[in-house]
């Protein structure tokens, strides 16, 4: 029962002269999950995308935090039960499915 509340990722690339960050803001509220995506790039204005998921869109979905979380418990267990699929959200923030 590995539910994600609120994740953070954030990304940077120093590359000269226009550095690049990248984060991504995942919060849970009663009604699902809204992802926002921002992208800097050197000076130029940030371009912020954001969606939302419905709750009954994403009934067992797996984050990566928690996908992180899950591998140290069958690590430690030392046991990985077969055909262990999950949907997930790719890089691009659609639906997807991860599998181990």
């Amino acid at each position: 029962q590995l539910e994600t509340l609120e994740q953070e990722e954030q990304e940077r690339l120093e590359l000269r002269p226009h550095p690049t960050e990248k984060t991504t803001h995942i919060v849970s509220h009663e009604h699902g999950m809204t992802v926002t995506k921002t992208l800097q790039e050197g000076e130029a204005e940030p371009q912020c995308l954001s969606f939302s998921y419905s709750r009954a869109r994403l009934q067992g979905v797996l984050l990566e935090g928690a996908s992180l979380l899950l591998l140290r418990v069958l690590a430690r267990r030392q046991t990985m039960p077969p055909d262990l699929v999950f949907p997930a959200i790719n890089i691009e923030g659609d639906l997807c499915t991860s599998s181990y």
